[in-house]
């Protein structure tokens, strides 16, 4: 009577077993050229809540928000490439619509798509050097929150 008891669950839950799951998917994928309305830029700081600040190559600062599909996926860092489409009501604001990594963004660069002075080094931010952090970033109000 026993045996017909459903199994019990022999733990491998939670996210953390995923990890290095689908490493192999955005391997072979081929590189994307920016359309018009899209711009490439690199990112500036993270912001949280699935915003940060990047700068593009068209010499505006933008803050740009990470579309849904890849906020859970793709995990965007200081330094990286990413393709932002532009809005044409909101000069300012540009959604990330995909991060280069390292490699794609040498192969960019080297079709000039990317400006020559463009630093690709991981983690490594245009125009940060070391210890130039802004000092008020750490400083919240909480009343705006």
């Amino acid at each position: 009577r026993h045996s017909e008891r459903m199994p019990k669950n022999k733990g491998k839950g939670g996210k953390n077993r995923r990890r290095g799951t689908n490493k192999g998917e955005d391997d072979k994928r081929e590189l994307v050229i920016k359309e018009d309305g899209q711009e490439y830029g690199q990112v500036l700081r993270m912001l949280g809540n699935g915003r940060l600040e990047a700068q593009c190559f068209d010499g505006t600062k933008r803050l740009c928000h990470i579309r849904g599909k890849m906020r859970k996926k793709v995990w965007v860092n200081q330094g990286d490439i990413i393709l932002v489409g532009l809005r044409d009501f909101q000069e300012e604001k540009a959604d990330v619509i995909m991060k280069y990594n390292s490699d794609e963004a040498r192969v960019l660069k080297q079709q000039g798509e990317l400006p020559e002075s463009t630093k690709i080094n991981e983690g490594t931010v245009v125009g940060m050097e070391e210890g130039e952090m802004d000092e008020e970033d750490d400083v919240f109000d909480f009343e705006d929150i």
